[in-house]
């Protein structure tokens, strides 16, 4: 084919053309999609309905005086279960030691012995620290003692002592208003103490002792 100037002239015309179809389409395309936004919807009651997930919105407020108050009582009574709990446990450890020996010793000689090993074991291990406790730590470490070993002290001394050492104990007690009497309601009069163990137990990987006879 002989291409002459009138030839060129229409090629290059067709060539335009095409080209500014092409162009006018594609961005008639990218319009298209400017024009379209994604939006998440549900459907309710027949309605489609779009939704969408808005960031966490804090609102503070002064706390009441009474809020306060219930805040620095909660504080404390964590506070005191984190500190008691271990020897409350080393204790509940210690005695279910002491009750498998005593399982199998028949004499009295060789059970007062075995008892009083252990007692010194306790002596040794909680003199220094206990000390150290306030009354109401002290009170809260009769209660988890209760928990860990299901006997108040006042049955645990005893048991172990006699009834007359018990009796003096208790008076003790009683002087500083508190009692080794004290039973444990972890459903009901104890249930943030129970939730506050459950937390220490949670966080030091504590298993329960009932649950774990060989401690």
């Amino acid at each position: 084919m002989r291409f002459t100037k009138t030839n060129c002239n229409f090629i290059k015309l067709v060539f335009f053309v095409g080209f500014f179809i092409s162009i006018n389409s594609a961005k008639a395309q990218f319009n298209k999609n400017l024009d379209t936004i994604k939006l998440t919807a549900i459907i309710y009651n027949g309605d489609t309905i779009s939704c969408t997930t808005i960031s966490n919105i804090y609102i503070q407020c002064k706390l009441t005086f009474a809020q306060r108050e219930a805040l620095a009582k909660y504080n404390r009574l964590r506070n005191a279960v984190y500190v008691t709990y271990p020897y409350a446990r080393k204790s509940g450890v210690i005695l279910n030691e002491l009750n498998k020996q005593l399982s199998v010793l028949t004499d009295k000689r060789s059970r007062k012995k075995c008892i009083k090993s252990k007692e010194k074991e306790l002596k040794k291990e909680f003199t220094t620290p206990l000390t150290n406790l306030s009354i109401y730590q002290g009170k809260v470490l009769m209660k988890l003692i209760n928990r860990e070993t299901g006997n108040s002290c006042y049955e645990i001394i005893k048991e172990y002592q006699g009834g007359l050492a018990a009796g003096v104990y208790q008076t003790v007690a009683f002087f500083f208003n508190s009692s080794l009497k004290q039973a444990y309601e972890p459903k009901d009069e104890d249930i943030v103490i129970e939730k506050i163990v459950q937390e220490v137990q949670r966080m030091y990987g504590y298993p329960e002792i009932a649950l774990n006879p060989s401690l």
